[in-house]
Formats: C-alpha cells, structure tokens, sequence
C-alpha cells in the first residue's frame, strides 16, 4: 500500500505541483485547500504525513496543527512563505516535526518527508519499548505517554522523544547537533534552534516536579539530564 500524504495549502499551483512530484515518487496524495477541509480530509484519508501551509482560510495552520495533535502523532511538516523565528517557534511548540520556507526545491521537501517518515517507522517497527522512570517521572515511548506524580500530561510527541533520550541516558551531556541526529535523525535539515525550544517546552512542564534530577544546561556544550545528589 502506498504511503499517504496530506497536502494542505490554498495555494492551487503548489498542490498541483506536489500531488504530481509526489505521485510520481510512488506516493498516494490528497489536496485541501483550507484548513477545516484539510481536518475532515485528514480524518477520512488517514495519511500518514501532511504537508500543511501557515496561512490558510477558514483555520491557519497552527490551528490545524493543534487540533490534529489532539488526536494523532503522525507526522506534520509546515510550509509557510515566513521565515520569522517566532513562526518556526510557534509550529514547533504545537507539534510540528519539520518546517519549510517557501519558495523550496521539491527534492529538498522531499528529502525532509522521507527521513521523517523513517523517523517515524523505526519508532513503529520497535519490537519492544522501554519506560524510563524516576522520582516523580515516568516516560513511557510505547504509549506516548509522560506521568509526572502520577498524573498523564499532554505532550507532542518530539518533546516526549527528547526527554525519553535525555533521562535514558542520564548525566550524559550532548550537544544539540547530537541531539537533532539522535532524536530528529542524521538527515534532519533544520537548526539547533529547534532543540532549544523543546527543552524551553520540557521545562515548562517538569520544572518543580522533583528535587532528584534537573534538566540541565551546559553551557557551551549542550543539554543533560542530571540526577541529583545529597
């Protein structure tokens, strides 16, 4: 069965353009031209990556990413005519795995959707999962799942990747190249700037929660997460 793609994006030679790149690449692709067709559509096609633009009528694209990380972690790659980092920030933080400014060559997004859906299959085709836990904290890759005290938390899928690699290798420093080959993969085409604002997101969320172990900067060096002793 042919991999699905999700293209949603107003802009009608863009989609004509990518449905026939993609087509021709083996893929099995779907066009939305506003944001509440491309919901519907991504609730009936089943895709399993969109390509989704930032400016799109009816409900922009953060919210599109926001309301399809409500109810899946397939991954989501953002296209957008901007290039502020606030809108690379705000993707991120909702849930995007990979940003594209346009105007992009179709071999480069190319590239980005297959080591993301690589990225993804290695994470499915796992045999078994670990669960990694400390005092307070319990993170869990087979279900996605982050309990802090018990509780579950609501957390896009690259942040819980992020901490899953950290806390399993505890006191380990790495920097964020290493961070963006071992959680993004060796082929992401993004900056360093995406790890920072995980960890920033992290933080938020487990700041306070033990006094055992921190997420620590190292700085000029990198990130790690740190047990703490008496």
């Amino acid at each position: 069965m042919a991999t699905k793609i999700l293209v949603i994006d107003d802009d009608i030679n863009i989609c004509d353009l990518l449905r026939m790149y993609f087509e021709n690449e083996g893929y099995d692709v779907k066009i939305a031209n506003d944001g509440e067709e491309g919901l519907n559509a991504f609730k009936t096609f089943e895709p399993d990556l969109v390509l989704l633009d930032l400016m799109l009528p009816k409900k922009d694209g953060n919210q599109v990413c926001r309301e399809i990380r409500e109810i899946s972690s397939k991954p989501i790659i953002m296209l957008t005519a901007k290039s502020e980092v606030f809108d690379k920030v705000l993707g991120l933080e909702l849930g995007a795995d990979d940003f594209i400014v346009k105007p992009f060559e179709t071999k480069e997004l190319s590239a980005r959707v297959k080591a993301v859906l690589r990225r993804c299959n290695s994470h499915e085709s796992k045999d078994e999962f670990v669960v990694v836990k400390y005092d307070n904290i319990e993170i869990s890759l087979e279900k996605y799942e982050l309990k802090l005290k018990g509780k579950s938390v609501d957390i896009p899928p690259k942040e819980l990747e992020l901490l899953f690699f950290l806390a399993s290798n505890c006191d380990r420093v790495f920097t964020r190249d290493q961070l963006l080959d071992k959680v993004w993969g060796f082929d992401y085409l993004g900056d360093s700037r995406t790890v920072d604002v995980h960890v920033k997101r992290l933080r938020e969320k487990i700041e306070g929660i033990s006094d055992k172990w921190t997420l620590r900067t190292v700085w000029g060096v990198g990130y790690k997460f740190e047990l703490l002793h008496d």
